[in-house]
């Protein structure tokens, strides 16, 4: 298996979201935890969804509440949204998106959505079987090909937008046999909301789930 030393996470953010993860990001790495993805929605008015894991791909709901309680503090001093909205931390989940070289190859063998941000090879859409990654690229394999084209494309990190596992028996069977064969794991992964009345400097409340 290939040696991966690049950690750089690969992700389309809109320019607020890219504020936000700079703000989020040294305070998870201080706590042991890497961001995954910072998403700011429409959902419930606004929402700012931030997902996190640690070194074994898990995020708890303890360590949701360690992050809350340390990011808190710098949301209410940078103030990076103008109106109320709630914030949610959790853990990336089964499906969960790609944005690391290691997490390309993590999942080899099993199947992903790619979207890419400029076209390449004609296409910015694949959907198919990963097959591995490098610190540079990572590659995919596309189901029902013509015969005379090779169906694994070799993608550039720099060129990925958004990608995700899809769901399928094959990666709900690997995530329970992880569980099973882990006697650390004692518990479903974490998710906790807190809600920004006015904006992070009014009154706030969280709730865990």
């Amino acid at each position: 298996m290939a040696e991966i030393t690049n950690h750089k996470r690969y992700i389309r953010e809109t320019p607020l979201e890219a504020r936000i993860a700079g703000l989020v990001e040294p305070i998870a790495q201080s706590l042991g935890y890497d961001l995954v993805r910072v998403r700011v929605t429409q959902e419930n008015g606004c929402t700012l969804q931030i997902m996190c894991e640690d070194a074994s791909g898990r995020f708890t709901i303890e360590d949701c509440e360690a992050l809350n309680a340390d990011l808190s503090p710098v949301l209410d001093l940078e103030d990076p949204i103008d109106r109320e909205y709630h914030l949610e931390i959790s853990s990336p989940g089964v499906d969960r998106p790609l944005v690391r070289a290691r997490d390309f190859l993590a999942f080899a063998g099993h199947e992903a959505k790619v979207e890419l941000a400029d076209m390449i090879e004609g296409r910015k859409r694949f959907r198919g079987e990963i097959v591995g990654a490098d610190d540079e690229s990572f590659s995919i394999r596309l189901p029902d090909v013509p015969k005379d084209e090779d169906p694994v494309h070799r993608l550039p990190l720099s060129a990925l937008a958004d990608a995700k596992l899809i769901l399928t028996d094959k990666l709900l069977d690997a995530a329970r046999a992880m569980q099973e064969n882990d006697p650390a794991f004692d518990g479903e992964d974490g998710d906790i909301e807190t809600i920004y009345e006015d904006g992070p400097d009014g009154e706030n409340a969280g709730t865990t789930r």
